[in-house]
């Protein structure tokens, strides 16, 4: 397990170096492919992300669909709990949260059916790597216990990888959207 554990730091080692370069650049509409996709799913409940470092924004899409419907954000209650999601509005108060992520002020919780997963590294099978606390697999694994529900990971091309350091646990990705790109995987 210490083998794959050093994998998993070189892999996203490299995955961040990636990100950032891509980050940098600061490409106008990156979130355009985002908003294409939730146009699909108009007043279905969802959860986005408050970017942080160098994390593509999701916000504008976000704020787009929170026109039509229920849009909150992840909040961390604790290290091996699964996300909480709180109800977000464009332009309302927020608070700091763990790890330095934003989240609403007055916490109004529900269950998304559908969430935009950040990520630090993907596959073209729908594999995720991310930071390594698995807040997104808990999540996604007792949220599909309950209903369908759709996992779209959001990203940059550049992170894009070939071969993913990945476990049982790690939740799969329904679709992958890049500031590119629209990537569905059949289940």
């Amino acid at each position: 397990m210490a083998d794959l554990a050093a994998i998993k730091a070189q892999a996203r080692k490299a995955a961040f170096a990636r990100r950032k370069e891509a980050f940098d650049m600061g490409k106008p509409g990156a979130a355009g492919h985002l908003s294409e996709v939730l146009a699909g799913y108009r007043g279905v409940p969802l959860s986005g992300y408050m970017p942080i470092r160098t994390e593509i924004d999701p916000l504008p899409a976000m704020a787009e669909a929170a026109a039509h419907g229920v849009v909150g954000v992840p909040v961390i209650e604790g290290a091996g709990l699964p996300l909480r999601f709180s109800r977000w509005q464009p332009d309302a108060p927020l608070r700091e949260g763990p790890f330095g992520a934003m989240v609403p002020a007055v916490d109004d919780f529900f269950e998304p059916e559908i969430l935009i997963v950040p990520l630090v590294a993907f596959d073209l099978s729908g594999g995720r790597l991310g930071y390594g606390g698995g807040f997104y697999d808990r999540t996604l694994e007792l949220l599909r216990s309950k209903r369908a529900t759709l996992a779209i990971g959001f990203a940059f091309d550049a992170q894009e990888a070939a071969d993913l350091p990945l476990e049982p646990t790690d939740q799969p990705l329904d679709m992958i959207v890049t500031e590119s790109r629209i990537l569905q995987f059949s289940r």
